[in-house]
């Protein structure tokens, strides 16, 4: 199967520059319908036209006029066929064609200057233009995909420094991954190269968890079509919306690796299981949650810092902070410290699967010093209020 995918719709900033020849690109779009729809019905009239003025079989009038129109019908079945076919399909398979009838010639000639009887003869020559026709329009037509996908790959970079396929180093986007948002901040910060691309299963899937009768999947599901719209007005970004015709029937993650090995293009996702999967299968894959676990600010134990209180841990007598990051500090004595900021030692580093955790103890250095402060007020007051002026 191709390993290009057709594009139904393309967002992005600057257009980058690329060879038109020097033509309109109305002059040169596809002939107009009416126009196309006017040259089949020429095409109806005239061959009833041959057929009446030369009555083929031995037919006459209305019957000879119905051969026309039959003949004309089988032309436009193949032309309806054919019109949505690869140029290279069509160039190989009319080469091939060529050659077979050549090769059907040949053997005419050999047939010919044999003694065996007139049907006989006919009958190989037929045989030969049908058998050799056949073969060459078939592997005409799939030796030119071949030749075209591995020829002039090599060729083409060599003089334009362009890839073949216009999808080739693309950054295929994750449910996952538009829901979480994070990925229009990597996109605003430069650090994803090439065009991102989103399927059309993809968008269905945000469509179907937006129209959830659930509250909160509906703004999940909302949350990441406003994610892939921010993306798509950056104007150093270029999304590329993907139509799904060739992709096999399945769930969202199996056509996302299918995808993915078609195009030669990485998976940007968050989503653990989908990770594995394409590793396995031999699929590049930008996890969201690791580069953020890799950009976090290193603590090492002993190291202080300073952080709120925001609730009661799991254990007794703990609270429960988070970093600007995200990442959660566990701080022990802190339960009645809730909704206060505090210094903190930083006792250990824990790695989970979901990120860094942080564990610490109140700085006692931070506490004595309030206490101090403290006594030598209440010192203060009792020899203000003291009567004898002692």
């Amino acid at each position: 199967m191709s390993r290009t995918l057709p594009e139904s719709s393309r967002h992005s900033g600057p257009a980058s520059p690329s060879p038109n020849l020097g033509l309109n690109p109305k002059s040169s779009a596809s002939l107009n319908p009416w126009n196309a729809w006017l040259f089949r019905f020429f095409l109806i009239a005239a061959a009833s036209a041959i057929a009446l003025g030369l009555s083929p079989f031995g037919l006459h009038g209305w019957y000879a006029a119905g051969i026309g129109v039959a003949l004309s019908l089988v032309v436009l079945i193949v032309e309806f066929r054919l019109r949505n076919a690869p140029a290279a399909t069509l160039i190989g398979g009319a080469a091939g064609g060529i050659l077979g009838a050549i090769a059907a010639l040949l053997v005419t000639i050999v047939v010919s200057h044999t003694s065996e009887p007139e049907p006989a003869k006919s009958f190989v020559e037929y045989a030969s233009l049908l058998g050799f026709g056949f073969v060459g329009v078939m592997l005409g037509a799939q030796k030119a995909v071949t030749f075209t996908t591995e020829s002039f790959h090599s060729i083409l970079p060599q003089r334009s420094g362009s890839a073949v396929s216009p999808h080739e180093g693309g950054k295929l986007l994750d449910t996952s991954v538009l829901i979480d948002g994070r990925i229009a901040d990597i996109c605003e910060a430069h650090f994803l190269d090439g065009p991102l691309l989103v399927p059309q299963f993809v968008l269905h899937e945000l469509q179907m968890i937006a129209d959830s009768a659930d509250s909160l999947r509906r703004q999940r599901g909302r949350r990441g079509l406003e994610v892939l719209q921010r993306i798509q007005k950056m104007p150093n970004v270029e999304v590329r919306v993907l139509d799904d015709n060739s992709v096999t029937p399945g769930e969202v993650d199996h056509k996302l690796v299918e995808l993915a090995q078609r195009l030669h293009a990485k998976i940007v996702t968050n989503d653990f299981n989908l990770n594995k999967v394409a590793s396995v299968q031999g699929v590049s894959v930008l996890n969201v949650n690791l580069l953020a676990n890799a950009v976090r600010p290193a603590v090492l134990p002993g190291e202080g810092m300073r952080v709120f209180i925001l609730r009661e841990g799991k254990e007794v007598n703990q609270g429960v902070a988070y970093l600007d990051d995200g990442t959660m500090v566990v701080v022990d004595g802190a339960r009645r410290l809730i909704n206060k900021t505090v210094d903190i030692l930083v006792t250990s580093v824990h790695q989970t699967p979901a990120g860094k955790m942080i564990f610490g103890r109140l700085d006692e250095r931070s506490e004595v010093a309030p206490a101090l402060r403290q006594a030598a007020a209440g010192a203060r007051a009792e020899r203000y209020n003291d009567p004898s002026g002692a």
